[in-house]
């Protein structure tokens, strides 16, 4: 059993990633948009059954922007912007056949009408070969980084191609690309520019690039799994994490290459780049396979001035995981644990007790693990696919981070001992079709300061169809909030939104 697939989004959340009435604070009216009805915190964050948030109306472009050091600032106006998936098909088609939608900041938080849709060919990439959506791009297979340090974050891609076999190791072949940004977000000036790679990994490429500093230098890296196929040697001794150190030119050259991290397996995460651009160097996490159950991870730490530090630390297991300043300290720390997710074969269910229902804070100065317990599932809630992951969050802008997680209910904020639910729900009838109220709950996605008010603002978001209720993808409806409270900032449906490439460049 594969482990559920989190939806990317530009934020300072956590990931391994995500309607816009609840989510997105429109600068023109919404019909059924608004702040939800009768909440405060002293609500706990819950909200009382609302329409159905409303699909914006015609985009306009975003405000030229005169440059920014944050990655998630994609015009360079001063304010972050949100990624969020749609799908240009429906029915059996949505899911094959997605674009990536560009959500621009304000100094009133996210405005859905004023936001960018994007396919392959408005990014310069090769259509994709599969027979439907030949424009097909989906949201986990872009992040963003300033790469030439231009002050305009650009968009990098993972793009498949044919499948080769290289010694032991049959793969399609995975490249990273370059769109390179500007004042209204990237444009495709023909095609987008490939990342050359390092001769020992050219021949099948990288997967699961992230973004990163992690030399503290100021300058955007990237990382990913080299898949090597060397003769003689088990897959997993012949695949090992490559950083590729920023700047990179403009023809896609980094300024380095670092391939002397061990051999290992498995999904990349890496910490946060700081968005006020001051350097700060971004550790990165190796989280291995798994089927199912909590996978185990090793965490190779970054020091200012130096590569990353080859001589990895093991973690506890645990399929969930954020960075951020957990304790106040000012030092960044890392938080693994339990998604909830479980291997169902026989004798492979369950977890170790150090493991089930908890998480653990490892503190950046060093020291014991810190352990919390996690909201326990309803009675009969609980599926081996698990409600999510973590999000790292500062909803009242105190300086010190903390973990949103996600529930069989929705979400908790865990900030110490303290807990404090924030829950959206979905309407009951999505579509012409009545949704069970086990599947109506909102899953966390991000966090990030849209606003520019100092605090985080908190990313939820939610679809009708079993896809999401069972492994949290191809979400359509989003929320924004206010912090912790049963306000929000903004909401949004992308249901149709990419529909005949509306929005499009």
């Amino acid at each position: 059993m594969t482990s559920p697939t989190p939806v990317r989004a530009v934020s300072r959340a956590a990931l391994s990633g995500a309607a816009l009435c609840a989510v997105s604070l429109l600068l023109v009216p919404l019909a059924g948009c608004g702040g939800a009805a009768g909440g405060d915190s002293a609500t706990g964050g819950a909200t009382p059954a609302a329409k159905e948030p409303a699909v914006p109306g015609e985009s306009r472009p975003p405000e030229a922007g005169e440059g920014t050091k944050d990655p998630d600032d994609v015009n360079g106006d001063g304010h972050r912007d949100l990624l969020v998936p749609v799908s240009a098909g429906t029915g059996d088609q949505a899911a094959a056949d997605q674009r990536v939608a560009v959500v621009y900041g304000s100094a009133k938080g996210l405005d859905p009408a004023t936001r960018t849709v994007y396919g392959r060919r408005d990014l310069g990439l090769p259509a994709s070969p599969g027979e439907h959506g030949r424009d097909s791009l989906a949201a986990g297979d872009v992040l963003t980084a300033d790469l030439d340090g231009d002050g305009f974050p650009d968009f990098v891609s993972s793009v498949g191609g044919t499948t080769k076999t290289d010694g032991r190791v049959h793969a399609s072949r995975a490249f990273p690309r370059v769109t390179w940004g500007g004042p209204e977000g990237p444009q495709a000036q023909g095609e987008a520019t490939a990342i050359p790679l390092p001769q020992d990994v050219a021949a099948l490429g990288m997967t699961s690039l992230v973004r990163g500093d992690f030399d503290g230098d100021g300058h955007h890296d990237l990382a990913g799994i080299a898949q090597n196929g060397l003769a003689g040697v088990p897959h997993n001794e012949s695949t090992r994490p490559v950083v590729l150190y920023g700047p990179f030119t403009r023809a896609g050259a980094p300024a380095r290459t670092d391939a002397g991290l061990p051999y290992a397996d498995g999904t990349l995460v890496a910490d946060a780049i700081d968005p006020s651009g001051e350097p700060r160097a971004t550790s990165l996490l190796v989280q291995g396979p798994s089927d199912g159950e909590q996978s185990q991870n090793t965490l190779y730490r970054a020091r200012e001035g130096s590569p990353l530090t080859a001589r990895g630390e093991e973690l506890r297991a645990g399929s969930a995981h954020a960075f951020g300043d957990f304790d106040g300290d000012g030092v960044r720390d890392v938080a693994i644990g339990d998604d909830g997710g479980r291997n169902n074969e026989p004798g492979y269910e369950s977890e170790a007790p150090d493991v089930d229902g908890s998480l653990a804070v490892y503190p950046g100065k060093g020291g014991a693990p810190v352990t919390h317990r996690l909201p326990e599932p309803p009675k009969g809630r609980s599926t081996d696919y698990g409600p999510g992951g973590f999000v790292t969050a500062d909803p009242d802008g105190d300086g010190r981070d903390a973990i949103l997680v996600a529930t069989y209910e929705g979400a908790t904020l865990i900030e110490g001992d303290r807990r404090t639910p924030v829950l959206r729900e979905g309407p009951e009838v999505s579509g012409g079709e009545k949704t069970s109220a086990k599947w109506r709950h909102a899953r966390p996605a991000a966090a990030a300061d849209f606003d520019g008010d100092g605090k985080d603002e908190l990313v939820l978001h939610w679809a009708a169809d079993t896809s999401f209720g069972l492994y949290g993808e191809h979400p359509t409806h989003w929320w924004i909030t206010e912090g912790t409270t049963a306000r929000d900032q903004s909401a949004f449906s992308t249901v149709g939104l990419a529909k005949g490439t509306e929005g499009a460049r």
